[in-house]
């Protein structure tokens, strides 16, 4: 896993549930397929909330929330 922090605009969906495996029960709330999805590694926080159209901004804070990081 090359990031660490949950801010990184680089970080893949993939390693942000392996790193913080809590957050996928945000994913799973807001009705999203990001869990198991084949693209997940290469899709970002960023690309899922433009997919799904939801505030990034409202959905980090929830990751981080979940995360035991805010």
């Amino acid at each position: 896993m090359r990031h660490s922090n949950l801010d990184d605009p680089d970080l893949s969906l993939a390693d942000l549930m392996t790193k913080w495996p809590q957050t996928i029960p945000v994913f799973v709330r807001h009705k999203m397929l990001c869990v198991g999805c084949l693209v997940s590694p290469f899709h970002t926080i960023a690309d899922a909330c433009a997919e799904y159209h939801l505030d990034e901004e409202v959905f980090l804070a929830e990751l981080k929330t979940a995360a035991g990081l805010a």
